[in-house]
């Protein structure tokens, strides 16, 4: 099983959530996203995925 991935990006002007090519949780405050991202990667790893939130620009992993 391959890891989900949660990226925190730029998107028309504001940060967003992308993952599989779709963009949601769209916030001016990249901490807000980020905060967003991170409840969908604690609702998956409770379904018992692995996932990755992956930050635009930064490096590492959380």
């Amino acid at each position: 099983m391959s890891a989900l991935i949660f990226r925190i990006v730029k998107h028309d002007g504001a940060w967003a959530v992308e993952h599989e090519g779709r963009f949601s949780n769209r916030a001016r405050d990249k901490a807000e996203v980020v905060a967003s991202a991170t409840k969908l990667a604690r609702a998956a790893v409770g379904q018992g995925r692995v996932v990755q939130v992956r930050v635009e620009g930064e490096t590492g992993y959380f």
